[in-house]
């Protein structure tokens, strides 16, 4: 059994969490405690283009937040 986690032919959605960082999901799987779609259902492709493009600082939000950074 192939992992759906790299299957590049599965539909996906991009979740994020409460510090902004970025997931890969499966589409067909339940959303877990703690994290939001806020993109798809799309490719594998489109969905790693979409974090790509939006998550651009790797830092937890808390830890921009800290350091007194704006999000970039």
């Amino acid at each position: 059994m192939a992992n759906p986690f790299d299957d590049d032919e599965g539909a996906c959605l991009v979740l994020v969490n409460d510090e902004n960082q970025h997931s890969l999901w499966p589409a067909f799987s339940a959303v877990p405690a703690g994290w939001r779609v806020v993109y798809g259902q799309e490719t594998r492709k489109n969905c790693l283009e979409y974090v790509s493009a939006h998550w651009t600082d790797m830092r937890p939000a808390s830890l921009i937040r800290a350091m007194g950074d704006e999000p970039r």
